[in-house]
């Protein structure tokens, strides 16, 4: 995958996202969009008013994944390794991560996690979710993608990704991270190392989506570890 992930490095490093731009094409959009009406390619399905998670729903992919899918989960995964160890080592977290995505999820499935975690997200006018973070077992990867599959401005309005941080003893910072059809973000799942005057800390980080003012908007998610 030919792409600067030293500069990916340095914007996760210096705010906890970065902007894969152009990750699929507009033709691969619309194809994994479609597939949220075929419900033979998910396990579940998951409608957001029901559990307080917001409006809108969303499905999860079960085994074997979309042959795209699939491939991004891991032609991505080897480079975000450096980050997310590197990261692990400035907070103190003894944990490191192997260099393919078929060794972690090895991991994860010894552990009882075997569940698939990519999943499509459909939301219509009115619909958002609200900030979260997906966090399923024992072994959590630090970093996820979301791809927008819907065109801004055409398909939706409204709906932006929306992140915030949560520093010690400071109030939160919000961050939206505007995206085109076909560009993702890569995004720290849980907390990432900030450098202080004494020393690095962590910084807890949520994700979420605003308000869909108009249209559907799709979205689908890249997680690197399985679910129990």
């Amino acid at each position: 995958m030919q792409r600067n992930w030293a500069n990916v490095g340095q914007d996760l490093d210096a705010q906890g996202s970065a902007v894969l731009a152009d990750l699929i094409s507009r033709e691969e959009c619309r194809a994994i969009a479609r597939l949220y009406s075929h419900d033979d390619c998910f396990r579940s399905r998951v409608v957001m008013a029901r559990h307080g998670f917001g409006r809108g729903e969303y499905k999860y992919f079960r085994y074997p994944l979309p042959d795209l899918i699939a491939e991004l989960r891991t032609s991505i995964y080897p480079h975000l390794v450096p980050i997310a160890n590197r990261w692990n080592k400035a907070m103190g977290i003894d944990i490191r991560y192997p260099e393919t995505h078929g060794e972690f999820l090895e991991r994860c499935h010894a552990a009882g996690q075997t569940k698939p975690t990519p999943l499509l997200l459909q939301y219509e006018e009115g619909d958002y979710n609200c900030l979260h973070q997906d966090l399923y077992g024992e072994h959590v990867f630090p970093l996820q993608v979301a791809i927008l599959l819907s065109e801004p401005g055409k398909d939706f309005e409204g709906g932006e990704f929306v992140m915030t941080e949560q520093r010690p003893r400071m109030q939160s910072r919000p961050e939206v991270v505007p995206l085109r059809q076909g560009s993702g973000v890569v995004f720290a799942v849980h907390h990432r190392p900030v450098a202080g005057t004494r020393g690095v800390y962590r910084v807890n980080l949520r994700h979420g989506v605003s308000r869909v003012r108009s249209g559907r908007r799709h979205t689908v998610g890249i997680i690197f570890h399985d679910s129990k």
